[in-house]
């Protein structure tokens, strides 16, 4: 499928390639000697390619399995308008990555309001980021797991691929990846478009690197 050569040009940042390839292409007794990446049918040279551009850019390369929040002003401004419309309210929020969290997640996704702080214990974790009370109750739902030990869960080399594995069946992403169809994935991912022209050129790299 994809060697574990192949998979460092595709991800050189990280400290853990060999953990990485062992969690998304080593064969799985308990898949009954099927890689996981096998057992979502992410199988194809475009399927793969899109699945380590969109996890490689949500998780900062392989690096990074919970969200980071620390955003100055400035960045609450620019990357968050509809939540921080004025200079007074991003700096009243600057560099607090739980207040900035139960703000911009309040409300929705299954979560509650502000004061609930359910935003920052359902933020983004795992190689794809999944964020929200909703998304981590069928995770942990689909693993006979509790949401807290599924939070857990995504912060381990297993965790984080399954994860990003569950979310990428749950939403019809390998349609998208087929159709080569950045754009809408990355909605559906993101929410947005945030970063999509880093994600795109993570695809097409990931393309050469497979030869397709």
């Amino acid at each position: 499928m994809i060697t574990l050569q192949q998979f460092r040009q595709l991800v050189p940042n990280t400290k853990y390639p060999q953990q990485w390839y062992d969690a998304l292409f080593g064969k799985q007794t308990e898949l009954g000697g099927k890689t996981l990446l096998d057992e979502y049918e992410i199988n194809t040279p475009k399927r793969i390619a899109a699945f380590m551009a969109q996890c490689g850019h949500e998780s900062g390369g392989f690096v990074f399995l919970s969200e980071n929040l620390n955003y100055s002003a400035q960045g609450l401004m620019r990357v968050f308008p509809k939540y921080f419309p004025t200079q007074e309210l991003a700096n009243a929020y600057a560099r607090n990555p739980e207040k900035i969290a139960n703000r911009v997640y309040a409300n929705r996704m299954g979560n509650g309001d502000e004061a609930s702080q359910e935003g920052y214990v359902y933020r983004g974790r795992g190689l794809i980021q999944v964020t929200g009370k909703d998304n981590y109750f069928w995770f942990a739902s689909s693993l006979s797991i509790t949401p807290q030990e599924a939070a857990e869960y995504m912060q381990t080399f297993e965790g984080a691929a399954q994860s990003a594995c569950w979310y990428w069946e749950n939403t019809s992403l390998n349609k998208l990846a087929d159709a080569g169809d950045i754009l809408t994935m990355t909605k559906r991912i993101n929410g947005g478009t945030i970063g999509l022209e880093d994600r795109k050129k993570h695809y097409e790299h990931a393309l050469h690197v497979l030869g397709a």
